[in-house]
């Protein structure tokens, strides 16, 4: 079987880990930290930091993560992103990033955010971090408190137009791309005439792969864009930009909780499986189309406890 294969580091693999969770597979050979199937593909990730990808474009999935390895003795770790400029922490910056793309329920939310470096020690003291080491009752109060202080674009993709896309053949990391790409073209106009000194993405593709996702639309954003893993940590623009994603994800959440009639679970776990289960009992299988992503494994599962 043909295949790829990839060395990431601890973050880029806890990040596949998180992406490909709806995926997992119950066997996991030894030496292993998860297997998962994917449109044909099966990814495997080792504990010595490898991960081959087999079957069905791999070299495709593969090339969203990292460059692959060749087949004889060499170097050990994926090609870098372009570097970041100097003091990239002090400067003025457009940060992106997603929420809710490996959860069941729920939209999927994009949110760029710019912080000029003159608010920078404001956006410190409002709290805002690494939104991973915050609970949301902490980012609900830090994002109530930012609205207002920066600019920001925010995209929502509710279920049905993302099921409707996914159905069409669309990638989920092309949806993601095309939604950062949308959101920093309206945040950039919205600020004109200022002009950030970068643009940072949390990464999600590599460089070159994401604007492959984007041949073909009307415009791109392509000057002094960057990407990095973590991005939460490299500038407090991605850290703001994640806090008002998760904020505007929650408000979705609660909104579809409320019309379904119960708390729905965050995820794509068991307990995820039990309260669709539930959601098709009560309102028909049909009813997944607007509440979930129905590609996700989570939906076969239901049905099988059904």
């Amino acid at each position: 079987m043909s295949n790829t294969v990839i060395k990431c580091d601890t973050a880029t693999l806890h990040k596949l880990k998180v992406a490909y969770q709806p995926h997992l597979t119950e066997k996991q050979p030894p030496n292993t930290l998860f297997m998962a199937k994917i449109n044909g593909c099966t990814i495997t990730a080792y504990q010595s930091g490898k991960v081959l990808f087999q079957g069905g474009h791999h070299t495709e999935e593969a090339a969203k993560w990292g460059d692959a390895l060749q087949p004889t003795k060499g170097s050990s770790t994926p090609k870098a992103s372009t570097a970041l400029p100097q003091n990239f922490s002090t400067l003025s910056v457009i940060g992106s990033d997603e929420v809710g793309t490996g959860d069941f329920f729920g939209p999927m939310t994009v949110v760029s955010a710019y912080v000029s470096k003159e608010n920078i020690p404001l956006i410190k003291e409002l709290g805002v971090q690494d939104s991973k080491n915050l609970k949301d009752e902490r980012i609900v109060k830090i994002a109530q408190d930012i609205l207002h202080v920066i600019p920001y674009s925010l995209l929502i993709l509710p279920n049905p137009k993302y099921n409707e896309l996914q159905k069409k053949g669309m990638t989920q990391g092309k949806m993601k791309a095309i939604l950062h790409n949308k959101a920093l073209l309206n945040l950039q106009r919205k600020i004109d005439p200022v002009r950030p000194d970068a643009i940072l993405i949390d990464q999600f593709a590599q460089k070159e792969v994401y604007f492959r996702h984007l041949k073909g639309q009307k415009e791109v954003c392509k000057e002094d864009v960057y990407f990095s893993t973590k991005g939460e940590s490299v500038h407090l623009a991605v850290a703001a930009a994640s806090i008002l994603a998760r904020y505007a994800f929650l408000k979705e959440w609660d909104k579809l909780s409320a019309k379904i009639g119960f708390t729905l679970p965050k995820g794509a776990g068991p307990i995820v499986d039990k309260a669709a289960a539930r959601l098709i009992r009560a309102k028909g299988e049909q009813a997944l189309w607007e509440y979930t992503k129905v590609h996700f494994a989570n939906t076969e599962k239901a049905k099988r406890l059904l």
